[in-house]
Formats: C-alpha cells, structure tokens, sequence
C-alpha cells in the first residue's frame, strides 16, 4: 500500500503521541494506519506499509483488539485475517476512555482507600497527610462521577456538549463570578505567590 505524504504524517504523528500517552509506537501507527484504510487490511501489508516486524504487528493488532478499537473481518476468497478500526472518532474515544479508567483510574482509587483506611489505623496523629489523601480520593471520585455522566450521554448529547466549549462559563452558576474574581496568573484576587 502506497502512502500519500498526508497519510505518513498522520501515522508518523500518531505513533509519537501514542508514545506520549503510554502506548506502543507501532501498536499507535498500526491503529492510525486502519484508521485511515478505506478497505480491511491483513497483516502482511500492515507490516510491508509501515516497515515493521510480522510479528510486531501480530502482536500490535492483538493489544488494539485487546481494546475493542480494531476487529478482526473476513473476506470472500481470502483465508487471512483481516483488520478494521472503528469508524466512530466519538465511539472510539467513548472505548479509550472507559479502558484507561479501568486500567489507570480505578486501580489508583483502591490504593487512594486503602491509603485513608490505613493512615486511620495506624497513623491517628497524621492529620495532615490525612487530609492530603483524603482530598486526593475525593477529586478522584468527584472526576469519575463526572466521567460517568459524560459517558453515559447518548452520542449525539455528547457531540453537543463537546460543541458548548466557552458558553459552558454562562451556563454553571457561579463560573463567571469565579473567572472575574481570578487574577490574571490564574490566583483568586489577594492569594499571595508562593
């Protein structure tokens, strides 16, 4: 498959920010490259594409698989497997997210428990590394609560939301009165610079 000068930026670029959130160079160009297909993909002409190890995109495709971001179809005459991304940029990030929470966020909100259960037990005299925690895991839970609202939206809600960007300060009471009362290096008015 030729590449256009386009398509190679595209793949390039993703594979270097798939670098930058914890994920695999060639798992994150494998994905942009499916993405980017107009037809399914086997593996031979993923790995002559992009100039990688057979067994690199075996094991790349099935890590993409493994999140439910690329599936495997079958073709009429064609006993290889071949590869899809999901179409749905929104479905996708919907996938993405839910995953990372499972595998990042929820493992770290049982440590931040076990952490107050703990510092209870045996550290009563603590109070400020108490606090510390405690306010840890109520920003975790408060940001997953909201995560699950997002998530639960219908697709076309959230692509609305999404489109809301700076009207958002209009809507939440009290949004306008905290911007105005924030100094220009992001302090509430009178706090004083470290």
């Amino acid at each position: 498959m030729k590449l256009s000068p386009a398509q190679q930026k595209f793949i390039l670029h993703w594979g270097e920010m798939g670098t930058r959130w914890g994920v695999n160079r060639t798992v994150a160009q494998i994905h942009a490259l499916l993405y980017l297909s107009a037809d399914p993909l086997p593996a031979e002409e993923i790995a002559a594409t992009l100039g990688v190890a057979r067994s690199n995109v075996s094991t790349s495709l099935r890590e993409l698989e493994g999140w439910g971001i690329v599936r495997v179809v079958h073709l009429l005459g064609d006993r290889r497997d071949h590869f899809v991304s999901l179409p749905d940029v929104w479905e996708m990030f919907r996938i993405i997210a839910q995953e990372r929470k499972r595998r990042e966020v929820d493992p770290t909100l049982a440590v931040l428990k076990e952490c107050v259960q703990l510092a209870r037990e045996t550290s009563p005299g603590d109070k400020h590394m108490r606090e510390r925690v405690m306010a840890m895991l109520e920003f975790m839970e408060s940001m997953c609560s909201l995560y699950e609202e997002v998530r639960s939206l219908p697709t076309g809600s959230l692509r609305r939301f999404a489109k809301l960007r700076g009207q958002m300060r209009r809507i939440i009471p009290g949004a306008l009165s905290r911007e105005a009362s924030t100094s220009p290096a992001g302090r509430p008015n009178g706090e004083p610079e470290n």
